[in-house]
């Protein structure tokens, strides 16, 4: 029986054997646009053209792959590039999807602004609801059924295993964004999901300096198919920006311990807060989806949202009084950040079934000191 490595090993040696040539052990940045070819057609280890493949992406790719348990991932320029290829590829004019009523702003804006034009209908639906799902994938033929979970940014808990079931039984794929867990916490396609959707960007990374996007596959002709539309459309990962992703990689495990402790710590605080409504985070017993993220993920995360008594306004001016969480998008570096996410990441889905309340706060809660981070909301949220 082969033995299989932990995850931590994984992150810092899959895709990443010591450079033969060198013995560097960093795989090296192939900053190269095109190769030699061993006579006409004949390509020196798969190479040609860096959009085609590029030895950086591919190390990056393998490792991905590894950590999801997978045996194929395509790295692209970003999150949403990775979406659009996997929407152009599987799905066609006239086809139908299931999107949740929780979903990234940025992602429902693909669908109802860009493929609605292009002939792809959607539907939103509570999609932590497995009877609200099944209900409508018999009420209508529909191709592929999007979840996030945790959700961006309700924190919502989807069961996997069960929408799996659901989707399929009804001959839709399940596609799961599980860039808020990363493959640290949670894999999506060993409980029955068909493709991993990741923005590289956020936890992966790791570090804001990085935008990348990833897909995931367990299907080796879906695998093909993603490829020849990738190259095809040719929203690749760059070999610096691979490079950065997979340097990020190697401390995952560590970086998203302390992301989740730190994250457990402020929302209990929050939870006391007098001027606190309501806090999400499935690491709380009081979360609804409390018990499947205990069975399907290994720690919580690092992604705290809370609502505030005060309303709306309160809200703007806590997010704009903190010293060390910094306002701003984007999520999962080892920085913590602060945001509204109803005048910020989820502005574009205003007016729509996914509209954010407009009390709501959304963490991302670093790698800092955790006393300071508690200290600094405890002053943001003062009357004083």
């Amino acid at each position: 029986m082969t033995h299989q490595d932990g995850f931590e090993t994984l992150a810092i040696h899959a895709g990443q054997e010591p450079d033969p040539v060198t013995g560097a052990v960093v795989p090296p940045i192939y900053q190269v646009s095109t190769y030699k070819q061993d006579g006409v057609g004949g390509l020196r280890g798969g190479y040609e053209y860096s959009r085609s493949a590029n030895p950086t992406r591919t190390a990056l790719e393998q490792c991905l792959a590894a950590l999801e348990g997978a045996p194929r991932a395509l790295a692209f320029a970003s999150g949403m590039a990775a979406e659009d290829c996997l929407l152009r590829t599987a799905c066609s004019p006239g086809d139908h999807v299931l999107v949740p009523d929780d979903a990234y702003g940025g992602t429902y804006r693909l669908f109802a602004r860009v493929f609605a034009g292009w002939g792809l209908s959607h539907d939103v639906v509570p999609i932590s609801d497995v009877a609200a799902v099944r209900a409508r994938l018999a009420a209508r033929k529909t191709t592929l059924v999007w979840a996030e979970t945790p959700t961006n940014p309700l924190l919502g808990i989807v069961d996997i295993r069960a929408l799996a079931e659901a989707a399929h039984e009804a001959g839709a794929l399940l596609v799961v964004d599980n860039t808020f867990a990363s493959p640290y916490l949670q894999q999506p396609l060993t409980l029955g999901a068909d493709v991993v959707v990741h923005s590289t960007t956020k936890y992966l990374g790791g570090h804001s300096d990085v935008v990348g996007g990833a897909l995931v596959v367990t299907d080796a002709g879906l695998a093909e198919r993603l490829a020849f539309t990738q190259n095809a459309t040719g929203g690749v990962a760059g070999p610096f920006d691979s490079w950065l992703t997979l340097r990020g990689v190697k401390t995952l495990a560590a970086r998203m311990d302390r992301h989740c402790r730190n994250a457990m710590r402020v929302a209990q605080m929050l939870a006391e807060h007098p001027a606190v409504a309501e806090v999400l985070y499935p690491g709380l017993p009081s979360h609804p989806g409390h018990k499947t993220a205990q069975e399907q993920m290994r720690a919580f995360g690092g992604m705290v949202s809370f609502r505030l008594l005060a309303g709306e306004e309160a809200a703007v001016r806590a997010c704009g009084r903190t010293r060390l969480f910094t306002l701003g998008e984007s999520l999962g570096g080892v920085e913590s950040l602060i945001e509204h996410p109803g005048r910020m990441t989820h502005a574009s889905v205003t007016g729509s079934p996914l509209e954010v309340p407009g009390d709501l706060i959304r963490l991302s809660v670093g790698i800092e000191d955790c006393d300071d981070l508690l200290d600094d909301l405890r002053q943001a949220l003062s009357d004083g």
